[in-house]
């Protein structure tokens, strides 16, 4: 069997000399070269054409972000470093980094089956890393839900034609809010909050609140009668 041709890139020879250490106990990995900087990793990984290139993200010169999008067009590339940030696991995986492992939270063996793992196009993170990667998903979530209603919103207030303050004030019936906190947010009598609910609620073809509400947040439209 062929074994797989790993190159290390750190910049730190007692961390370069521990992963070749631990690969070499492997009979199907060989470590065909060390780097110590992103600009020598380029240049070994064109000269010996690994299967997979281990990846430190800090290091003097040029560093591991910087050089992975050029890597990942000669090898997988599996990131190995003590950068735990959110922002730099996701900026590795969207330059095309096979996975990414921190120090400190894997053995021998998850090392091992990782570089298998990157060699057959299957990621492969340690906990932080993958708990950074789900809240940076989550996040992404959010902001499109937020931009979704958003535009929802704007989209509402054109169909039922809508003033400013009634859309703010709408949006604070929608949270659930009753005519005396409303006054308050709007620094407003409880009387004007009545007023705009009355012209509201004849835009919007309801009589009322969790009619209105629905129609709002896009669940019924005009025409339709609701129940409340």
């Amino acid at each position: 069997m062929t074994p797989t041709r790993v190159l290390i890139a750190d910049d730190n020879p007692v961390v370069r000399a521990g992963l070749a250490a631990l690969l070499a106990t492997t009979q199907d990995l060989e470590v065909v070269a060390e780097a110590v900087d992103g600009r020598e990793a380029l240049v070994l990984t064109r000269r010996h054409t690994p299967d997979v290139v281990l990846l430190d993200v800090r290091m003097p010169g040029v560093d591991g972000i910087s050089a992975l999008p050029h890597l990942v067009r000669l090898a997988p590339v599996l990131m190995l470093t003590y950068s735990q940030e959110t922002d730099i696991v996701r900026e590795a995986l969207l330059l095309g980094a096979g996975g990414y492992l921190i120090h400190g939270e894997f053995t021998s063996d998850d090392l091992v089956r990782a570089v298998r793992d990157v060699r057959e196009g299957r990621a492969h993170f340690t906990p932080t890393a993958a708990n950074a990667l789900v809240a940076e998903l989550r996040s992404s979530s959010q902001q499109q839900r937020t931009v979704a209603q958003s535009s929802e919103r704007i989209h509402n207030s054109v169909i039922f034609g809508l003033s400013s303050r009634e859309v703010e004030i709408m949006d604070l019936i929608a949270s659930g809010m009753n005519n005396q906190r409303i006054a308050a947010a709007c620094f407003i009598s409880e009387k004007t909050v009545k007023n705009h609910i009355n012209r509201i609620f004849a835009k919007l073809q309801c009589t009322t609140r969790s009619e209105a509400i629905a129609r709002w947040l896009g669940t019924a439209r005009p025409g339709v009668t609701g129940h409340g």
